[in-house]
């Protein structure tokens, strides 16, 4: 199926895990998108993937922190002339990190916060001139199961995503009357570079006990950092809809995607 012929998209965080699940697919349905990560090597293997699938031809890579604001501007400006346009954004970039929030430092706080919310707002700010040149567009941000549901040891992460959940909801009201939808995804127990290391950053004192609630119901086909897992392919068919015409009346919310876990 190739529902997404002729669209352009920005994808951040396409150097690994869903960031890059979702930029082959949407690959392989048809768009043409420039992918976005702060790591090279990253953005090689996501490009030697595609070169594999047959669509290299329509995948630009970009070097973009998206914490840094110069780099937002100047990594979306050259996608927009890269594509000649912008019709959709996937806001992938994002870090996790964990600890006792008692011994979280403003550093360690401020770093997450930076790159997972402030990075989707100056990404989303830079883009917004180009989507809303269309009379159709779609942002999708990534929130997580921990903006709803308590996650131990990831406060700073977990306030990271409810806000990006809240200025997704205030993106869909500001702009739906010029076309433009913005949703959420919010995804749980899926593999990704993030999952593959959090086990490293829990504290050496932890409960573990208190993790027993964040086991997904469904069968998993893999595991990350010990427990059972999804491929990230599960979140990046539903990105791929979001952004389609599939999509089309689907604004101000968020889906989410880990299997039953919060059922």
């Amino acid at each position: 199926m190739k529902r997404l012929e002729g669209k352009r998209i920005l994808v951040t965080g396409a150097g690994s895990g869903i960031g890059q699940a979702t930029a082959l697919r949407l690959l392989d349905e048809g768009a043409a998108v420039v992918a976005a990560d702060i790591a090279a090597d990253g953005l090689d293997a996501t490009r030697a993937r595609a070169a594999q699938d047959g669509t290299a031809e329509r995948f630009v890579p970009c070097e973009m922190d998206v914490a840094d604001e110069g780099s937002v501007t100047a990594g979306v400006r050259g996608a927009v002339d890269a594509l000649g346009g912008l019709d959709s954004l996937v806001n992938a970039a994002g870090m996790l990190r964990a600890a006792h929030t008692h011994d979280t430092t403003l550093e360690l706080w401020n770093k997450i916060v930076g790159v997972n919310l402030t990075g989707t707002f100056l990404v989303v700010r830079e883009a917004l001139p180009a989507l809303l040149a269309n009379p159709r567009s779609a942002i999708v941000n990534f929130s997580s199961t921990s903006a709803a549901f308590a996650h131990p040891y990831m406060a700073a992460y977990a306030a990271s995503k409810g806000g990006i959940q809240a200025f997704t909801h205030s993106l869909a009201l500001e702009y739906a009357r010029k076309g433009l939808r913005a949703v959420c995804v919010a995804p749980g127990s899926i593999k990704s570079g993030i999952t593959d290391a959090t086990g490293g950053y829990i504290p050496q004192d932890a409960d573990w006990s208190l993790f027993s609630r964040l086991m997904p119901i469904l069968p998993t086909t893999v595991e990350s950092s010990g427990t059972g897992m999804a491929d990230p392919a599960v979140v990046a068919g539903v990105i791929a809809m979001l952004v389609s015409e599939d999509g089309a009346f689907i604004t101000g919310t968020e889906i989410r995607i880990d299997g039953g876990t919060h059922a």
